[in-house]
C-alpha cells in the first residue's frame, strides 16, 4: 500500500513538472518577446516623428542622430539591461521602418 501511494506522488510530481516547465518557459519568452517589441516601437516612432519633422531625410536614421536631436532618449534593452549602440538604425523602405541593432 505505501509503495502505490508513493508511486502515484511521484506521477503526479512529474505530470506537474512536464506541464509546467514548458508553459513557464513559454510564458516569460512571451514577456521578453513584448518587451523587446514595446522599446522597438518606441525607437520606431520617435524615428518617424523625425523623419515626418523633415530633419531625418536619409533612409538610415542611427539612434545617434535621434539622440543628437532630442527625439530620443538613450535606451537600453529591456532584457540585457545594456544601452543599445548608438550605431543602431532604423531603415525606411516603402515607408516602412525597420530597426536594425548593431552589437
Amino acid at each position: 500500500m505505501n509503495t502505490n501511494k508513493i508511486t502515484v506522488f511521484f506521477t503526479i510530481i512529474v505530470i506537474i513538472l512536464i506541464v509546467g516547465i514548458p508553459t513557464t518557459y513559454k510564458v516569460i519568452k512571451n514577456y521578453q518577446n513584448n518587451l523587446t517589441k514595446s522599446v522597438e516601437a518606441k525607437i520606431i516612432e520617435s524615428a518617424k516623428k523625425c523623419y515626418y519633422d523633415e530633419k531625418c531625410d536619409e533612409d538610415k536614421i542611427l539612434l545617434k542622430k535621434l539622440y543628437e536631436l532630442e527625439y530620443l532618449e538613450p535606451i537600453s534593452n529591456p532584457i540585457t539591461k545594456e544601452y543599445y549602440n548608438e550605431d543602431s538604425y532604423i531603415e525606411i523602405t516603402d515607408e516602412k521602418f525597420i530597426f536594425y541593432e548593431k552589437k
